[in-house]
């Protein structure tokens, strides 16, 4: 596997180089950047030209990744050839959240089976029930097929999200890349690190992602009372005060992040599902928690690989996760080379949800505030 990778920002132009080296031999390019600029036309046109040959997949972002620095209003162009691995793809529109579930179908419907190995999915992140996506794709997909991926991001406006694959920059998309080898070795491992606080609720009325009532009490309420001054910056606040959410009879839960609030009807819309009957809590900053959270990710997606040696790494984590450690965001990103190694080519994006098999087990799930790790190697 050979990588090259560039960054592209209005002070600095092209660093350290303009892309094109891989040329022709590049099979996949990978395109992570804010909202204005992935809508430069020249700069993609500059990009596909540079790589004639690759598919070009990326997304929005509420911060991109490059190497071990956390960036703003730039772009990450991240090119990849393969010694022994085909890569497919395909895309589907979502027209509403109801969609979620069928666009997750038709994305693994359009997907070839044969010699499957891996699917990495980006999304919108905005007009998505991210949990009702996963389990449609999930459902269409060969037994022992991961997923990885992520919902991108708008920094912290939530106006609009956009998804690239071999084309323009749009919102409402969803891309799906299938990749196909015996020798490709895929790693994964999705953690989080809060701390939860305050009593365990029950979720006593709620629809999908959207939540009415916690202890049969208005959860936006609550949640109000919970975060105080913060209520007042709602739903941008929310990212710093997640819900552990816990089916009943399950030791562990999910991360849930608020995507929007409807002040008449009371009720909260999260990126995930907040079943009726689990129990939800609220969850706060721990920063020494979040980082080892990522060596624990860096750390397990290694184990799940089984290989001593990562060519490439895709780092997923939450815009929650930036906006609470702020300047020391990039402590997370060191300390995931310092697991992977410097060998390890860096690349990735701050998101709206994270999508990651549980651990070292292959059921996938939708997941907020977390850092996930998706690593490839050819072996």
């Amino acid at each position: 596997m050979r990588i090259e990778q560039t960054c592209w920002a209005e002070t600095t132009g092209w660093t350290p180089a303009p892309p094109g080296r891989l040329g022709g031999t590049a099979q996949l390019t990978l395109l992570f950047g804010s909202r204005a600029i992935l809508k430069e036309k020249p700069l993609l046109t500059e990009v596909t030209e540079a790589y004639p040959n690759a598919h070009l997949m990326g997304c929005s972002t509420a911060g991109e990744i490059c190497g071990t620095r956390v960036l703003d209003e730039s772009l990450i162009v991240t090119a990849v050839h393969f010694d022994d691995t085909h890569v497919k793809g395909a895309s589907t529109t979502i027209a509403e959240k109801e969609d979620s579930f069928a666009a997750g179908e038709r994305l693994a419907q359009s997907l070839e089976k044969d010699g499957l190995v891996h699917v990495f999915v980006l999304s919108d992140g905005l007009a998505i029930n991210g949990s009702e996506l996963v389990k449609g794709l999930v459902k269409g997909l060969p037994d022992g097929v991961t997923v990885t991926g992520g919902l991108s991001g708008d920094g912290e406006r939530f106006q609009e999200t956009l998804v690239v694959w071999d084309g323009a920059p749009q919102s409402r998309l969803i891309a799906a890349l299938g990749l196909y080898s015996n020798r490709l070795r895929v790693g994964y491992g999705s953690l989080g690190g809060w701390d939860s606080f305050g009593p365990e609720r029950l979720v006593t009325r709620s629809k999908g992602n959207v939540l009415y009532d916690l202890d049969g009490k208005s959860a936006l309420a609550l949640y109000k009372q919970y975060l105080g001054d913060h209520a007042a910056g709602l739903p941008a606040t929310g990212l710093m005060f997640p819900l552990s959410v816990r089916i009943r009879g399950e030791a562990t839960g999910v991360v849930r992040t608020v995507q929007s609030v409807d002040e008449r009807q009371q009720s909260m819309t999260f990126f995930g599902d907040i079943p009726e009957g689990s129990y939800a809590q609220l969850m706060k900053t721990n920063f020494d928690r979040l980082i080892d959270g990522a060596v624990r990710a860096a750390k397990a997606s290694s184990e799940v690989a089984g290989s001593s040696s990562t060519d490439l790494a895709v780092l997923i984590s939450c815009v929650g996760r930036k906006l609470v450690l702020k300047q020391r965001i990039e402590e997370e990103i060191e300390s995931i080379q310092g697991v992977l190694g410097t060998q390890t080519v860096l690349t990735g994006f701050y998101s709206y949800g994270e999508i990651a098999p549980i651990m070292s087990s292959t059921k996938c799930e939708l997941h907020n505030q977390t850092m996930t790790i998706t690593t490839f190697s050819e072996r």
